[in-house]
């Protein structure tokens, strides 16, 4: 039975907005109108998101935390013997977000009609990327679809909760460097003048240290308006630049060059492509295939075309340990965990160790530049108070020297 997005309104005049199931609009809007409500819109799920195209498509996107909650509700639901019509169904129902309700009802409208769940993902490639699906296809394969999601599940909460942890990391310094730097922007801007002012009438010469903070001062005042638009040029002419594929792999190599920076970018990247491929494997999709689409999870296209070619040396003969290992992307120690699951064997298992491997080690790396960022910060802080200071104590030293 098809779903359909409606829009009435109800008796005290509210528009609402939901999916109800049905034949066809008569029917959806024979029971908007046994509900008491005025139908203002009816319209087939389905046929909005494959007919409006791009625009529907870039609708079509939920959040991590959302991803994680519904594939965690649909592998339970499916454990416990539920037909997979009605858990689609459960799980729309348990939504509280019309974007996730109509997502799950369209999918649930597709699988009645005789679609895998696998196919019927494919109506929201935003939402359920390529390695989602090839999971989902591998358990409809196997018929262990219940287990395969809750692999996936585990796999999703993980990935969710290694990224929150990671953001949550870098506030502090983020809003520690925006802070200060506002305070610098204000001394110089409201403080230093004042201060400086008073030494404008002497004839005495500025120690060259007062004369640059009082140029540095005045630069501000007078065009702080210029240097905000060229920031917020710069910051739109660089995303734009981004779009461009070139220069987004120059940026990219550029990256992975920066001593500590890179180090962070090829840990957190070679973590999401093994876990990705552990997950892959574990669900039964071929090697070479499983390989491909854990390159396409990588946010840094070097490591991502490193792994596609990977997949072609994979594919033409070579181990996984030898596709991988002579990008020079992955850690030593995840490729001899590599080489050790392929020798004895054990390969599912030896990449879930090496992805959880690399995301320990990833977050205490973060964790410890945290912990050294706040002192740092406090010591650059007060270097830049002193020299400020300086500027304004210098003239008085000097003034005190002339009349002594």
């Amino acid at each position: 039975m098809p779903a359909f997005d409606y829009t009435a309104l109800d008796s005290n005049g509210k528009q609402k907005k939901g999916v109800l199931e049905g034949d066809s609009p008569r029917q959806v809007r024979q029971q908007l109108k046994e509900k008491g409500f005025v139908p203002l819109a009816v319209e087939p799920t389905v046929q909005k998101s494959s007919v409006k195209g791009v625009k529907a498509s870039n609708k079509g996107t939920i959040s991590a935390s959302d991803l994680a909650l519904l594939t965690r509700q649909l592998a339970t639901l499916l454990q416990a013997g539920i037909p997979l019509e009605e858990t689609l169904k459960a799980v729309s129902k348990q939504s509280e977000k019309p974007k996730v309700i109509s997502m799950m009802m369209a999918i649930r409208s597709k699988v009645v009609e005789g679609h895998s769940l696998a196919q019927a993902l494919t109506e929201y490639p935003k939402a359920f990327p390529d390695l989602y699906r090839a999971t989902v296809a591998a358990g409809e394969h196997s018929g262990h679809l219940d287990l395969v999601l809750e692999q996936l599940a585990d796999y999703t909460e993980s990935r969710y909760q290694t990224r929150k942890k990671i953001q949550g990391a870098m506030i502090y310094p983020v809003v520690l460097v925006i802070f200060s730097i506002l305070i610098v922007v204000g001394m110089l801007t409201f403080v230093v003048p004042k201060i400086v002012g008073i030494f404008e009438g002497s004839d005495q010469e500025l120690p060259a240290l007062t004369q640059a903070m009082i140029s540095s001062s005045e630069f501000l005042q007078s065009w702080w308006w210029a240097l905000g638009l060229l920031i917020a040029a710069a910051v739109v002419a660089f995303q734009k630049a981004m779009q461009n594929e070139k220069f987004k792999y120059k940026v990219h190599v550029k990256i992975l060059k920066v001593p500590l920076i890179g180090k962070i970018n090829r840990g957190f990247n070679a973590a999401r492509v093994i876990s990705t491929l552990s997950i892959l494997s574990k669900s039964g999709v071929p090697l070479v295939e499983a390989l491909r689409i854990s390159g396409q999870v990588s946010g840094n296209l070097c490591i991502r075309e490193a792994v596609i070619e990977g997949a072609e040396k994979l594919k033409e003969g070579a181990t996984l340990f030898n596709s991988l290992d002579q990008s020079g992307y992955f850690p030593p120690m995840m490729m001899q965990m590599v080489a050790s699951g392929e020798s004895s064997g054990e390969l599912d298992s030896m990449l879930g160790r090496a992805a959880d491997n690399q995301e320990r080690e990833l977050e205490d790396l973060v964790s410890t530049i945290v912990s050294l960022f706040e002192p740092l910060m406090l010591v650059v802080m007060g270097g830049v108070v002193m020299v400020i200071v300086l500027s304004i104590m210098l003239p008085v030293i000097n003034m005190n020297s002339s009349i002594g």
